[in-house]
């Protein structure tokens, strides 16, 4: 029997949402790759350099996630 909770959260929400800063990253990174792909197709410059600041953005963010994920447990944060 489906109850609210399983039909406000379900399963996949949940999970997305424990990994979402690795979620986000991916999806900067397809985008960025659509903006690019579709610079060339349309010849237009704005939409490469929207592309390639999303490209920017999301190697930007892996090295934060990178930093998070190797900095010592037992610092405090204020």
């Amino acid at each position: 029997m489906l109850n609210r909770k399983n039909i406000i959260w379900p399963e996949w929400r949940i999970r997305l949402l424990k990994r979402l800063d690795m979620v986000l990253i991916i999806f900067e990174l397809v985008l960025s790759a659509i903006f690019i792909l579709f610079s060339y197709f349309m010849n237009r410059l704005y939409f490469k350099g929207v592309g390639i600041g999303l490209l920017i953005a999301g190697i930007t963010s892996i090295i934060a996630y990178l930093f998070k994920v190797k900095a010592p447990k037992n610092i405090v944060h204020e």
